[in-house]
């Protein structure tokens, strides 16, 4: 069984751990009715997507 010889540092081990992170999604406004949505995706409130009416709602 594999068994580590020196004991990780906290520093090697947080640089490890860069990426294991929430990120926070782009929030753009609308530009139909002005509620925040995230970027390239049709508006749950009105249903528009790049100043045109996509689902009917």
């Amino acid at each position: 069984m594999a068994v580590p010889k020196r004991r990780t540092s906290k520093k090697v081990k947080n640089q490890r751990r860069t990426h294991k992170k929430l990120t926070v999604p782009g929030m753009v406004e609308c530009s139909n009715c002005g509620e925040l949505t995230i970027s390239h995706r049709v508006c749950k409130a009105c249903g528009h997507y790049d100043g045109k009416e996509v689902v009917e709602l």
